[in-house]
């Protein structure tokens, strides 16, 4: 019998010398391109752009997919044509970026798909008018799928007006955010492994306020910075900005400069069941104009603050803060402000069942002066904080109910009436609430 492995080398040696075919009629027919019978050479010192251009334009004209074996591809300023289905072999398939222009750009294509594929951008600088090291706009469908991105300056993925895809991808090392996605028109992002970014890990934003949509869900992000500085605008595990029914569900997070979780100007925003450690600002945000949020069975340990829902000076109003645990928060954050708050919220919301312990401020805070209307803080437990719950008391502010909520260990009062930062009636459990017409506080228990 013949040794298979002595064929197979003969077989490599006979197509070295050009006598096998570079493709056949069956071939062409499966509906597979193999780029090494292309042209392009795995390992080779030379920039192969020419060569993947070339390839991408046939392969498109016939909707087929492009095979990459195994090696590393020099290219810059790809350009995607029309329709791309280019796939590899997960972690040995490598596209690394040669220093001109970005690694791909693709401008109103149809469909785009990347799988398998490492793109590497070397930590090379990108052409001055671009955003990313992949760059699309105006692709209803594109999709990265068991793709790894390292080394991108600026953004590894910058998308505008795009559907489509990112899923089981790992994307490291960009100087500023991993995943940048505006104007999306349809786009999910999930099960991606995030680490070690300059200035963001996930941000989906909308140039001007509307729906967006886009669904955030089961990924780990850890080792985001805030290179930029800021005082909030960088530093986020994933940033939602003017983007309306976003959902943000199931992800692991630790480790961000400043929020876990960031919504501004986000409305009917939807976070929840994230694991979110060690977060240097506030864990989870939802602030400025939004109108509609809901947080609910987050876990917080470790942050400056925990859940805020605020800005009602600007138009932040409504939702539910439920099912939390938010726990062991610090009284100093990345600038001079106010730290040490478990969950705080403005105006019509209802904050229930959440259980906080070791906030060393208020374990909850009702208002901000006149700047409270319609919260109801019921069946809360808050343990081992400074206060239990701050309660705005200055004329004019609106309504809140604090009802059926355990204090345990507030070292300086369970239920405390504020004026802004100053303490107008220490205990409104042992006074009673009866002189502020706007709150009903009954049925809580303190020790």
């Amino acid at each position: 019998m013949i040794d298979r492995r002595i064929f197979l080398t003969g077989l490599a040696a006979l197509a070295g010398t050009g006598i096998l075919p570079q493709r056949t009629e069956a071939q062409a027919s499966s509906g597979m391109i193999n780029a090494a019978e292309f042209g392009l050479k795995p390992g080779a010192p030379d920039d192969q752009t020419v060569e993947l251009n070339a390839l991408l334009v046939k392969a498109s004209s016939s909707g087929q997919q492009i095979f990459l074996p195994p090696g590393t591809y020099i290219v810059s300023g790809v350009q995607a044509p029309g329709y791309v289905n280019l796939s590899g072999v997960p972690g040995k398939s490598r596209l690394l970026f040669g220093g001109r222009s970005a690694l791909m750009t693709a401008s109103g294509s149809t469909y785009i798909q990347l799988s398998g594929l490492v793109i590497d951008g070397d930590g090379r600088p990108l052409g001055e008018s671009v955003r990313g090291l992949l760059e699309a706009s105006n692709v209803p469908r594109l999709v990265l799928d068991d793709c790894q991105i390292v080394g991108g300056r600026r953004n590894a993925v910058d998308l505008f007006k795009c559907g489509g895809r990112i899923e089981h991808s790992r994307i490291s090392g960009a100087s500023d955010a991993a995943i940048f996605a505006a104007d999306s028109t349809g786009l999910s992002i999930s099960g991606n492994e995030i680490n070690d970014c300059g200035n963001g890990g996930i941000i989906v934003q909308r140039y001007d306020q509307g729906r967006d949509g886009t669904i955030i869900s089961g990924n780990r992000i850890g080792g985001i910075r805030a290179d930029a500085g800021g005082t909030g605008q960088n530093g986020n595990a994933i940033n939602v900005f003017r983007a309306n029914n976003v959902v943000v569900s199931n992800n692991i997070i630790s480790d961000s400069a400043f929020s876990a979780i960031r919504g501004n100007s986000a409305s009917n925003l939807q976070v929840s069941g994230n694991n979110c450690t060690a977060s240097g600002e506030t864990a989870i945000y939802s602030e400025f104009a939004f109108e509609g949020a809901i947080i609910a069975n987050n876990l917080v340990d470790g942050a400056a603050n925990g859940i805020s829902m605020v800005n009602f000076d600007n138009g932040g109003r409504l939702g539910t803060c439920n099912g939390n645990l938010v726990r062991n928060l610090a009284s100093k954050g990345p600038y001079p402000g106010t730290f040490g708050i478990g969950i705080s919220a403005e105006a019509d919301i209802s904050i229930a069942g959440n259980v906080v312990e070791n906030a060393p401020l208020y374990g909850i805070q009702l208002g901000w002066g006149a700047y409270m209307r319609n919260v109801i803080a019921i069946g809360n437990i808050v343990r081992t904080s400074g206060e239990g719950i701050y309660v705005s008391v200055v004329p004019g502010a609106g309504s809140a109910i604090i009802c059926d909520n355990i204090i345990q260990g507030s070292r300086n009062g369970g239920i405390v009436g504020h004026s802004w930062s100053d303490i107008t009636a220490r205990d409104l459990t042992a006074k009673g609430a009866h002189i502020y017409p706007n709150l009903i506080v009954e049925r809580n228990i303190v020790s």
